[in-house]
């Protein structure tokens, strides 16, 4: 009997140790795309729509989403930068925490004015990043991202084909999620607030 009640303990004990553990650890459920622990996405060297040298560092503290387009994109680009937009308004003050960057894929065309033109205009706080077309690749590399010049009528005319994801990367700058555009706020909310929760 008393060999029993010790087993008997000892299976509690190691029940209650579980419990314990998976409190401390509790899973978190993303709407998106879960790229935490990928070995790439770990960093660019860029410069702001303000002139402002710029790196993934600067933004320590701060949930980044990051996305890749260009200015003169009929549909993607300024459909995902308006529901970025809209999910800043969902966020409230927590909004202050979180950085939006829109990455140009055609340094040829997205000059520093353009990029200050076009980008605070979805939100103020809003950063649009350029770099020269060697300093693009580069970052195309790392982040594993899709940009192609699409000929037109004239030379200046092109249009870009491009990845149409934004990457998010949490406050201590390790990136985190994969987002799809045209899913509107909700789910890009859902997932922020995940991370803003987070030390």
């Amino acid at each position: 009997m008393k060999k029993l009640l010790v087993i008997g303990l000892m299976a509690l004990s190691a029940l209650l140790a579980a419990c314990e553990r998976r409190a401390a650890a509790p899973r978190v459920e993303f709407t998106n795309t879960d790229l935490t622990g990928l070995p790439y996405a770990k960093d660019f060297a860029l410069t702001d729509h303000n002139g402002k040298p710029r790196t993934l560092a600067d933004f320590k503290g701060k949930v980044v989403l990051m996305f890749f387009g260009y200015t003169q994109c009929p549909d993607v680009c300024p459909t995902t930068m308006a529901e970025m937009a809209a999910a800043m308004k969902e966020l409230g003050p927590q909004a202050d925490q979180v950085q939006v960057l829109f990455v140009t894929v055609d340094p040829e065309r997205d000059t520093q004015q353009l990029l200050a033109e076009y980008v605070p205009a979805f939100d103020k706080r809003f950063l649009g990043l350029y770099g020269t077309a060697e300093q693009t690749a580069a970052v195309g590399k790392e982040f594993k991202v899709f940009y192609a010049k699409v000929p037109g009528k004239t030379p200046g005319s092109y249009t870009m084909d491009h990845t149409a994801a934004s990457y998010v990367f949490d406050k201590q700058g390790k990136i985190r999620l994969l987002v799809r555009s045209g899913q509107g706020p909700a789910p890009i909310v859902h997932d922020l607030k995940l991370l803003l929760a987070q030390p």
